[in-house]
């Protein structure tokens, strides 16, 4: 079986995912800590994900736990340049993220 087949023959596992846009401050990320609680008191059949705004990031993926998945909410195909205010993947994994929201709006 190839991989590609065995990906396919596995259900796929749901993905509830949060999307914080411009919203959130330093004091409100006690609100990712309720959520790890919650998250392994529950036992949810489904990935958790939290992308909240690049300032939080760091601090978000240090409270998120094993159990909950912080991602970008955007990320420059670039690895460095003059991109003001762009991410790459690189700078986006060394915050703790290990997961991008790409072509939303």
């Amino acid at each position: 079986m190839s991989v590609q087949d065995k990906l396919w023959a596995e259900p796929m596992r749901p993905l509830i995912a949060g999307n914080w846009k411009m919203h959130g401050l330093i004091a409100q990320l006690a609100e990712i800590k309720s959520i790890a609680a919650a998250v392994v008191a529950v036992n949810p059949p489904a990935d958790i994900l939290i992308c909240p705004p690049a300032t939080l990031l760091a601090r978000a993926a240090d409270l998120a736990g094993h159990r909950i998945t912080i991602g970008g909410q955007n990320c420059h195909p670039e690895t460095a340049g003059a991109f003001t205010g762009d991410l790459s993947a690189e700078m986006l994994k060394d915050a703790g993220a290990s997961a991008v929201i790409l072509g939303h709006s």
